[in-house]
């Protein structure tokens, strides 16, 4: 019998994404899978039930889950939803690796594999399916449309019959996806752009873009792409540095993070009231407690003039070419995953493995089993 594959419609607040975009549906269905989608699962996207030719439409989560060989999701599971999916059966999704553990105890009791895609190793051969490159895209993209929604100046240079207007001043923090993709777009969009990172290996790429990096003599080269913890001392040349290239900016994205600490402090509060008044910072490392001392979470801080956004989510506020490049991600990792119309979870193979959580009714992630019982000494 085909595999069946469930997509139910998600739950988080604000989130506009669904884990399969039409096409995929198509593309599943025309390798003889069959799909079922949840009821009104694209209706934030803008996708209508009717625009997932060959898929199933099934009314509730429930009923959905129960039948399912595999659910596809975005956000992390519920615990309403973990129970309703059916013993033995395969989740993949994002699902916060780094943090809220029960979870994984909960798929491990219902004897689900749970694959986390952020788990997914960054080799060449995973390239297709990394889901965190594809969406941090979004998030760089989107990051610097809301400095320039918070910023009261334009942003290219402007020759008008009134005067010339000068082009504004953008500092992105962190060259990675996202801070590359908020490079590249604030050039398109006529700022004057610097762009900086710990690692010096990326100042080339910085370049590529038509930025000027900024060297402050520190590097820490880390390993799975992300930089290392600084030192105190590394700190502190930061800060000397960074800090004369911060209070001339009009807007500010920050988007360094390491996955599972706290995100680096770089810009303190004293920094901040140096800043002109009317210029922006958008903390794209919010949700790890932000790369400003000032940040909220999912708020808008006004603090002497100075805006701090600190977004959450930003990937699901463009759910239509969100959901598309997520949905190419996990058509790759199905690739690797149904092999000849059955699933095979091979554990000799690295991308399988690495991103494995839960298995035969136990936690198999070495790191996360670990954590968890560090958690509970």
């Amino acid at each position: 019998m085909a595999v069946q594959i469930c997509v139910p419609k998600e739950t988080r607040e604000g989130e506009q994404r669904v884990a399969l975009a039409p096409d995929a549906v198509k593309r599943l269905v025309g390798k003889g899978m069959r799909v079922s989608i949840e009821a009104g699962a694209g209706e934030k996207t803008g996708f209508a039930d009717d625009s997932f030719s060959g898929a199933e439409i099934v009314a509730g989560a429930g009923e959905l889950l129960g039948r399912a060989d595999i659910s596809l999701i975005v956000n992390p599971p519920a615990g309403e939803q973990i129970a309703s999916l059916r013993e033995g059966s395969v989740l993949v999704g994002f699902l916060n690796p780094h943090g809220e553990f029960e979870r994984f105890e909960q798929l491990a009791k219902r004897n689900i594999s749970a694959f986390s895609v952020e788990l997914i190793p960054r080799i060449s051969r995973a390239q297709a399916m990394d889901a965190l490159s594809s969406q941090a895209s979004i998030a760089g993209y989107k990051a610097v449309l809301l400095g320039a929604g918070h910023l009261g100046k334009f942003f290219p240079m402007l020759t008008t019959a009134a005067g010339t207007i000068r082009p504004s001043k953008v500092l992105v923090i962190g060259a990675g996806v996202a801070g590359l993709q908020a490079i590249a777009t604030a050039r398109r969009l006529g700022a004057v752009v610097e762009g900086y990172d710990v690692r010096a290996a990326v100042k080339e790429q910085v370049e590529s873009l038509g930025a000027k990096f900024v060297d402050t003599q520190v590097t820490a080269e880390g390993s799975g792409g992300y930089a290392r913890e600084l030192t105190e001392e590394e700190k502190a040349k930061q800060r000397e540095v960074l800090g004369r290239h911060i209070t001339g900016a009009d807007v500010i994205i920050t988007t360094a993070a390491i996955p599972g600490r706290p995100s680096p402090r770089i810009i303190g509060g004293e920094l901040v009231e140096s800043m002109r008044g009317g210029s922006v910072i958008i903390d794209l490392a919010a949700e790890g407690g932000g790369n400003c001392e000032l940040t909220r979470a999912g708020e808008v801080v006004n603090h002497g003039g100075v805006i701090i956004d600190g977004p959450v989510n930003l990937p699901g506020q463009m759910g239509n070419h969100g959901s598309e490049l997520y949905a190419k991600n996990l058509m790759a990792f199905l690739d690797l995953l149904v092999v000849d119309g059955e699933i095979n979870i091979n554990l000799d193979d690295e991308i399988i493995n690495e991103s494995l959580v839960t298995h035969a009714g136990a936690i198999h992630h070495a790191g996360i089993r670990d954590r968890l019982q560090a958690s509970r000494a």
